[in-house]
C-alpha cells in the first residue's frame, strides 16, 4: 500500500500544500503592509465547513510571523478567549520582549509601564487587570518595538461576549494608532449574526472574505503533481474524474486524495474500479461530517425548505418551492434568506436558487427515498 504523506483528510489537520487560495492569501498579507486603522487590517472571512478556513488561518500566521508580526494563533471563540489570546501574543513575542528587558524608556524602568521582565506582566496587573487591559499593554509595547499583533479567531459564534471584548478593545487599539490587525474566520450564519450585533457596528467597515469552491484547473494540477509524488499513476481521464468529484471543497479535494493513495496497487497503479470506491467512500464521509452537520445546525423548517428544493435537479424557483411547502410565497422568502445568509443555498439568477454545499441536495434526496421505502 502506498504510504500518504500528502493528504490529511480530517478537520483540524493542517495539509502539506495550500491549494488555489495564493489570491486570498496574498490579499491578507498585503493588508498587513497596509498603514495602522486600514479597513484591510480588519477582515472577516466567511466560509462553509471543509472550506479551508482553519488552514489559511495557520498559513497566515506563519507568514505573518515572518514579516515580524507577533501573532496569536487560531483561537476558538470561547470561555476565556480573550486571556488565552494574551498568552499566545505573550509566548509568540517574548524573543523581541527580552531584547529590551529591564530597559529604561524615556527615564524609567520598563517596571513602570506594567511589566516585569519582557513581556511578562507585573504581580499587581497580573492579578488585578481586566484581560481588555493586559491586551493593551501588550499593543503599545510591541508597537513601540516595531512589532505589529495579529489575532486570529477561528469558529466565530454568534452573540458571543467573547468576540465583542475582543472586538470592542480591537476599536480601542486601532483609535490609538497602534499597529495591530484582526482577522476572524466562521460558518457564515455566524458571520452574519455577528456583523448585525448592534455592539459590533464597527466590524461592518471590516472587509469580507468569502471562500469560494477551487477552480477545477487548481484542483487537476494539485493531485497531478501530488500522485507524481506519491508514485501513484493515474491517466488524465480518471485524474480528472477525481478533481470533478471534489466540487471545489478543500476537505473534499483531501478526503479523494487520500482515498486514492491508500487502494493504488503496490506499483502506483490505479484501476477505474479503485477510483470508483475511492470517490465513493470520500462521499460518505462528506456527507456524514459535511452535510449532516449543516443540516443538525439547521431548524425543522429551514430542512423543509430545502427538501423542496431537492427535487429540482439543479436550480430552483421560490415559487415552486413555496408551493411544494404548501406555503405563500413571501412566507418562504423568510427561509430563503435565512439560508442564503448561512452559506448553504445561493442565488442563481432572478427568482432562482440553488444549493452552495456540494452533495447535500443528493444528501437529501437520499435521505428522502429512505424516508419513503422505510429504510430498507
Amino acid at each position: 500500500m502506498i504510504h500518504d504523506t500528502v493528504f490529511s483528510p480530517s478537520f483540524g489537520n493542517r495539509p502539506s500544500y495550500l491549494v488555489g487560495r495564493d489570491q486570498v492569501l496574498r490579499g491578507f498579507l498585503d493588508g498587513l503592509s497596509t498603514q495602522p486603522g486600514s479597513r484591510d487590517r480588519a477582515v472577516v472571512m466567511l466560509g462553509q465547513r471543509g472550506s479551508g478556513k482553519t488552514v489559511l488561518l495557520w498559513e497566515l500566521a506563519d507568514r505573518a510571523a515572518e514579516l515580524g508580526f507577533v501573532v496569536a494563533t487560531p483561537t476558538i471563540v470561547s470561555e476565556g478567549m480573550l486571556d488565552r489570546i494574551i498568552e499566545k501574543i505573550q509566548e509568540s513575542g517574548a524573543r523581541y520582549g527580552k531584547q529590551q528587558a529591564r530597559t529604561r524608556i524615556s527615564g524609567a524602568s520598563v517596571e513602570a509601564f506594567g511589566f516585569s521582565v519582557g513581556l511578562e506582566f507585573t504581580r499587581e496587573v497580573q492579578e488585578t487587570r481586566t484581560p481588555e487591559y493586559k491586551l493593551t499593554l501588550l499593543a503599545r509595547a510591541l508597537s513601540e518595538r516595531g512589532h505589529g499583533m495579529l489575532i486570529l479567531v477561528d469558529e466565530l459564534q454568534a452573540n458571543s461576549e467573547e468576540v465583542r471584548q475582543l472586538v470592542s478593545v480591537y476599536q480601542e487599539l486601532v483609535g490609538e494608532g497602534l499597529d495591530v490587525a484582526l482577522v476572524l474566520a466562521g460558518l457564515p450564519g455566524a458571520v452574519s449574526a455577528t456583523l448585525n450585533d448592534r455592539v459590533l457596528t464597527f466590524l461592518n467597515r471590516a472587509r469580507k472574505v468569502s471562500l469560494t469552491p477551487l477552480a477545477l484547473g487548481d484542483v487537476d494540477a494539485f493531485y497531478q503533481h501530488a500522485f507524481e509524488q506519491l508514485g501513484i499513476r493515474l491517466d488524465d481521464e480518471l485524474r480528472l474524474r477525481a478533481a470533478e468529484a471534489t466540487q471545489g471543497s478543500p476537505y473534499m479535494l483531501q478526503l479523494v486524495g487520500h482515498g486514492i493513495a491508500v487502494r493504488a496497487a503496490e506499483d502506483g497503479s490505479v484501476s477505474p474500479e479503485a477510483l470508483g470506491v475511492a470517490l465513493r467512500s470520500a462521499r460518505s464521509d462528506f456527507e456524514n461530517d459535511v452535510c449532516e452537520t449543516t443540516l443538525v445546525a439547521l431548524s425543522d423548517r429551514d430542512v423543509a425548505f430545502l427538501r423542496a428544493m431537492c427535487v429540482d435537479s439543479d436550480t430552483s424557483n421560490i415559487g415552486d418551492v413555496a408551493a411544494r411547502m404548501n406555503v405563500t410565497p413571501d412566507y418562504a422568502q423568510k427561509y430563503r434568506k435565512r439560508l442564503i445568509d448561512s452559506g448553504v443555498i445561493e442565488p442563481a439568477g432572478w427568482g432562482r436558487i440553488r444549493f452552495a454545499v456540494p452533495y447535500l441536495a443528493d444528501h437529501l434526496r437520499a435521505v428522502n427515498d429512505d424516508l419513503m421505502t422505510g429504510g430498507a
